[in-house]
């Protein structure tokens, strides 16, 4: 592309030698990542896990006993579970890769005096680029010389609107820090951002990680994620279970041994009483929940990164939520003209859009832009001329003379436009409304309304540009815009538009009793007018980025408490602000899509990007990603997590309570010396009805009525509290004293060994398939929870109640099982027997629903 505000004959650049020189001393143009872990390394990790040691060891015990098919389903979910964290570690790491790329663009740079592409990862401190409209900057640099540049900084700064460049008007010392992206009339440049029009020499001052978009990088590498609360309990709970387990085995074999004096069969006592209280259950159920529950968030548009994630997402007390790409679309649109005579707000679904009176302002706004513009503004006025208005109207038969660009002089530009007899020139000009004031040499009170008009449309948070129009019927044209007699049109609002769900699902937020905390870039007027139309729960002020520089950590910790909007915040406040979010007990949710977002959606709780318009970068380091970047989608989110933890509460007390009786009858034999029942054969068949029951039948169960309409899990509510612990318990131990006493009933009548096991055996799978029933919801009462499909749960109780009516009667069966002949009345009992044990639960949820 030619340049056409520059002489280059005078200007050589750096020589190819030194180039060479400076990037083996400085390194590539790109972000060095952290040092990648290998798989061996990740592997360790996992080995060291105390759940993942439990599953092993369980394995292993399998083995030992000669149980090879229960021995490689346990280390089979061994390897899945290495498999999803290596994956999932993986993944991570691509986050500083994306951002490599965005930060290596192509790049026209000056070596020994001849314009050349290279590759943006082979620019050097000392280059000069010629920047170009659509160009992406491949580095930081100050900017030598320009012609009407823009830059669109969004990617860095969240602003929509793209920022005018000046050329450096004197010596800036190497060593100081460029400002923070934003603002007009700067003649800093920043890696990454877009060149929206106009053309510049800019002489490299920073690559790599030393650029704006590599302190990001380097950010991002530093924060660590921390262990969700869920997965840190479940690990205590399985050593708690795990410790006590092997004590009371530990007991179990030396009694034995010292009262029978066998030792072998002491051992093999001890061995059932280890798999019957070892829960196994507990690592595998919190996997198949989590991995289930990223396959149903995929329905709902939402993709799953870091899947322990889902369970947080359901008791988020804060969504920290970025305002440009997340609560705006980030483009801008017209949204209201205002004349002498009227201010009316632009709405493209009515039959007349663009009102009569405002008819010849947004004729020479429209005349007033580029063909094929890359500034969003001027994309909005063009949409005008492609709708009905377009049309309409016939001033697009004028052919285009020559434009009056833009200067730091005066922010306000040209078209001249001539007639198609070549007899009358028409210009239309536009730009900042002061400008255009002064284009048209209004009088002091006229500034004065004009004032009144611009402050009005900037109280609904709009972007204003001033419109104006003149006429011309000389041959030669003057060499500057003020040489016309411009007549003062009027004013266009411009709005970055709010998506058309987020109002509902702000709300929806509300409901569930999580806060929603909005950080931005804009302006404080503009950020307050977004919230007011999305129905925040407004404070009184807003935080400014400089005045929460000056704030101490303790400061910003109690303020945090009742703000709700932060503006002019960069990356590094958004990050402060998460922390001190964080800091504060909350779990912190937070929506982005930018790359200035990447650091604090990797330290919040959750992380959510978009996934249409969100940068890879943003993607990589969010936990989840909106793929139809729908702001609704996170309430869908958020009611999958809480159905996620409450399905997984019934679960793990399930597991708990079921573990009681098995574990129960395993020890009782053994302490009052009467004969064995549960052998590894039978502890086995019962956990193939544990399995499915707690991992797939809990995790079909839908939703509670109330789960939107009730506040998030409190930040120190376990997943066991002692409410849930004491009915986990109670459960159990009921269901153990019915198992009980039919065991010592067929005793006391005298039946054999056989036959004591079948009956006893019975009960228990009765009671456990009854645990099931009943806490599928601890709300609702049997009735209407058998009213309630779940697939799943119907095959495992037809698969359960059929191998069981198998194993009592046939007879390779029974004597695989060591079970005898019983009869119907005796089984009838022990049916009857497990029924009654869940019968004080279900009166309990009828007393608590009357309460």
């Amino acid at each position: 592309m030619p340049v056409e505000f520059l002489t280059l004959e005078s200007i050589t650049g750096l020589s190819d030698e030194e180039a060479a020189v400076r990037l083996k001393t400085d390194g590539y143009n790109e972000i060095a990542g952290a040092t990648k872990s290998s798989i061996l390394s990740i592997i360790a990790g996992v080995v060291r896990e105390p759940m993942f040691l439990l599953l092993v060891a369980s394995g292993l015990l399998y083995f030992l006993l000669g149980d090879i098919t229960e021995g490689f389903m346990l280390m089979g979910f061994v390897f899945v579970i290495i498999g999803i964290t290596v994956y999932q570690e993986q993944k991570t790491e691509r986050a500083l890769e994306s951002l490599k790329n965005l930060s290596s663009p192509r790049a026209l740079v000056i070596r020994n005096g001849e314009q050349k592409r290279i590759a943006g990862r082979e620019v050097v401190v000392g280059d000069l680029l010629i920047l170009a409209e659509g160009d992406r900057v491949p580095a930081d640099g100050i900017l030598l010389a320009a012609s009407h540049i823009t830059i669109d900084e969004s990617l860095l700064t969240g602003e929509s609107v793209p920022v005018r460049k000046v050329p450096v008007s004197g010596p800036v010392d190497g060593d100081s820090g460029a400002p923070e992206p934003g603002g007009d009339d700067q003649p800093f440049v920043y890696s990454g951002t877009l060149v929206v029009q106009g053309q510049g020499l800019v002489e490299v001052r920073a690559t790599g990680s030393r650029t704006g978009m590599g302190k990001i990088g380097t950010i991002l590498q530093s924060v660590e994620r921390s262990e969700t609360r869920l997965k840190g309990e479940i690990a205590w709970m399985v050593r708690v279970i795990a410790t006590v387990g092997i004590l009371l085995c530990s007991i179990i074999v030396l009694v034995y041994g010292f009262v029978h004096g066998n030792w072998i069969e002491g051992l093999l006592a001890g061995i059932t009483l280890a798999m019957a209280i070892l829960p196994e259950e507990f690592p595998v159920v919190l996997t198949v929940f989590l991995a289930l529950g990223a396959w149903r968030l995929s329905g709902y548009h939402v993709l799953t990164r870091q899947v322990p994630a889902i369970e947080t997402l359901g008791s988020a007390t804060v969504l920290c939520v970025d305002k440009t790409g997340t609560l705006t679309k980030n483009r801008m649109i017209v949204r209201s003209f205002c004349t002498a005579q009227c201010i009316t707000r632009y709405d493209p679904s009515q039959i007349n859009p663009v009102a009569d009176p405002c008819h010849e302002l947004a004729e020479y706004a429209i005349l007033a832009c580029k063909k094929d513009p890359f500034d969003p503004m001027e994309k909005a006025l063009l949409e005008l001329a492609e709708g009905d208005f377009g049309k309409t109207e016939h001033i697009h038969t004028y052919e285009h003379v020559v434009e009056y660009p833009l200067s730091p002089e005066l922010l306000a530009m040209s078209n001249v436009w001539r007639s198609s007899d070549g007899s009358e020139y028409i210009i239309a000009a536009k730009g900042a409304p002061e400008a255009v004031a002064d284009l048209c040499h209004l009088c002091e009170a006229e500034v004065g309304k004009l004032s009144s008009h611009i402050n009005a449309l900037a109280a609904d948070g709009l972007r204003v540009l001033g419109v104006a129009r003149a006429s011309f019927t000389q041959e030669e044209l003057p060499p500057q815009q003020h040489e016309f007699d411009f007549l003062f049109i009027g004013l266009i609002g411009f709005a970055d538009p709010i998506g058309e769900e987020i109002a509902g699902a702000v709300q929806e937020c509300y409901s569930a009793g999580m806060r929603i905390i909005m950080i931005t870039g804009d302006y404080p007027q503009t950020a307050m007018q977004i919230g007011r139309e999305i129905g925040l729960q407004l404070s009184d002020t807003c935080i400014t980025g400089p005045e929460l520089r000056e704030m101490s950590d303790d400061e910003l910790r109690s303020r945090i408490k009742t703000t709700t909007i932060f503006a002019r915040a960069v990356p590094e406040q958004k990050l402060q602000i998460v922390n001190a979010l964080k800091a504060n007990g909350d779990v912190v949710a937070m929506t982005g899509d930018g790359v200035n977002d990447a650091p604090a959606l990797k330290s919040a709780d959750i992380g959510i990007a978009m996934g249409g318009r969100g940068t890879d970068v943003a993607r990589e380091a969010a936990s989840l990603v909106l793929l139809d970047d729908n702001f609704a989608s996170i309430v869908s989110a958020v009611r999958q997590g809480r159905r996620i933890f409450d399905n997984l509460k019934k679960a793990m007390v399930y597991i708990f309570s079921v573990h009681i009786p098995i574990a129960g009858i395993s020890m009782i034999p053994v302490l009052f010396n009467t004969p064995l029942i549960l052998m590894p054969v039978h502890i086995v068949f019962l956990e193939l009805v544990i399995d499915p029951a707690c991992s797939i039948v809990f995790e079909s169960e839908p939703e509670e009525k109330n789960v939107m309409n009730r506040p998030p899990r409190k930040d120190d509510e376990r997943l066991f509290t002692r409410k849930t612990l004491f009915i986990s318990i109670l459960q159990g131990l009921i269901a153990l004293v019915m198992v009980y006493v039919v065991y010592h009933m067929a005793l006391s009548r005298g039946l054999d060994e056989p036959a004591v096991r079948t009956l006893t055996f019975t009960t228990i799978v009765i009671a456990n398939l009854c645990l099931i029933l009943t806490n599928r919801s601890w709300y609702e009462t049997l009735r209407t929870i058998l009213l309630t499909p779940n697939r799943a749960m119907v095959w495992v109780f037809a698969g359960t109640l059929i191998s069981l009516g198998l194993v009592i009667s046939v007879p390779q069966l029974m004597v695989l099982f060591k079970f005898g002949e019983v009869s119907p009345v005796d089984l009838s009992l022990s049916i009857l027997a497990g029924l009654v044990s869940i019968i004080w639960f279900e009166v309990y949820k009828m007393w608590a629903r009357c309460r």
